[in-house]
């Protein structure tokens, strides 16, 4: 039997949270789209009624609620998922990936898009991403020997 794997739930938490975040977003419309730091072109386009900025953000928040269901399988609150060390091993590295780019980029890009979104969202959210991603990572550790035997 599995012990408690805190790590991975808390990973779930925080991917569920995010998820919420980026409906409350849709949901706040343009101003919020500024305020979370999407970008002035996402607010635009929220605010001329487009559905690209909704379609996006849907997306993402889809793929966090994924990832927060594999976190929980991981941890063992939900049934077994497929490819779950696997999927969790791909979602450890996107969310360390993003935090170490996101990291780096801010200083080292000119692109107008990088530029417009401020060091500030870059480290905020980096920061935020590497905390998840550690949170998988953790987990990943304490669940493997029970996943993989």
């Amino acid at each position: 039997m599995q012990e408690s794997n805190y790590p991975l739930l808390a990973a779930a938490s925080l991917s569920f949270i995010a998820a919420l975040a980026h409906v409350a977003i849709i949901l706040g419309g343009a101003e919020w789209y500024r305020f979370f730091g999407a970008g002035e072109d996402m607010a635009t386009m929220a605010e001329a009624g487009s559905v690209y900025p909704t379609l996006i953000t849907a997306f993402i928040a889809l793929c966090l609620s994924v990832m927060g269901l594999y976190a929980l399988s991981g941890a063992g609150v939900i049934v077994r998922l497929p490819l779950l060390p696997a999927v969790l091993v791909v979602i450890a590295c996107v969310f360390c990936l993003r935090a170490i780019v996101g990291l780096i980029l801010p200083f080292v890009s000119s692109q107008a898009y990088i530029v417009a979104q401020g060091v500030a969202f870059w480290i905020w959210s980096s920061s935020i991403c590497l905390v998840i991603g550690f949170a998988y990572v953790w987990g990943i550790k304490q669940a493997w020997g029970y996943w993989v035997q």
